[in-house]
């Protein structure tokens, strides 16, 4: 298991060294830009909360079963917990724009929700997000926002609302969509996580289920939108 964490670690790093050089060199590079739910929290930090390979269980992380079906494409980690839609919105220029990736994978907005932020707001922001990237040249997926336990009645139906929204403007769009929401929620308890070890983020497994709809998205969207 060590050797397996040490391999991984040794990847993301590589991923960040070649990432200027990937368009001469025929690699795909896929950014994952959002919050907790992209980093791995709580069972991992990522690079950009700890440089420059990230810490922890790296399994915790959607990115890690994506490239373990397509280890030809690099996911560059890009996540920060606990940030809102609009400080992700901050990053978008140095994490995403002016690295040039393939794609990106954005995931942003329940803290939003969660710190009583209306619905509209997070709207604005998403769709600053994914305008800029996607006129920029850049293929993006949309990803739905993920259940949490302890989420009142009243942040879940602006969750529900903000993801309905999500599909609605992706397709106007014409970028990719993927119903994370619905990978990882309890079919038994709707609005609750399908397996959690805090009740705020997925665990290992949870992740991975996430992971593994990320990549059916992306193979299915990349059918008819193949990377340059």
């Amino acid at each position: 298991m060590i050797v397996i964490y040490a391999l991984f670690f040794a990847m993301t790093l590589a991923a960040n060294l070649v990432l200027a050089q990937s368009s001469k060199s025929g690699e795909r590079v896929i950014v994952g830009l959002g919050d907790s739910t992209t980093a791995g929290t709580p069972g991992f930090l990522s690079p950009a909360e700890a440089p420059p390979a990230g810490r922890g269980n790296p399994e915790s992380q959607y990115g890690y079963w994506l490239m373990k079906r397509h280890p030809e494409w690099k996911f560059l980690n890009r996540g920060v917990k606990r940030e809102r839609s609009d400080q992700i919105l901050r990053r978008l220029e140095p994490d995403v724009l002016k690295q040039k990736p393939d794609a990106v994978i954005v995931l942003a907005g329940v803290n939003d929700l969660y710190q009583g932020y209306p619905v509209d707001w997070v709207k604005f922001n998403l769709k600053e997000i994914y305008t800029r990237a996607h006129e920029a040249g850049i293929k993006v997926m949309a990803c739905t926002v993920l259940p949490y336990d302890a989420a009142t009645e009243e942040v879940r139906k602006k969750m529900e609302e903000l993801n309905a929204w999500i599909l609605s403007y992706s397709q106007a769009l014409g970028i990719g969509f993927c119903d994370t929401y619905r990978a990882v929620v309890d079919p038994r308890k709707p609005g609750y996580l399908v397996s959690s070890a805090d009740h705020l983020h997925p665990d290992a497994a949870a992740y991975r289920k996430m992971g593994e709809a990320v990549t059916d998205a992306l193979e299915q969207w990349l059918t008819t939108n193949p990377l340059r």
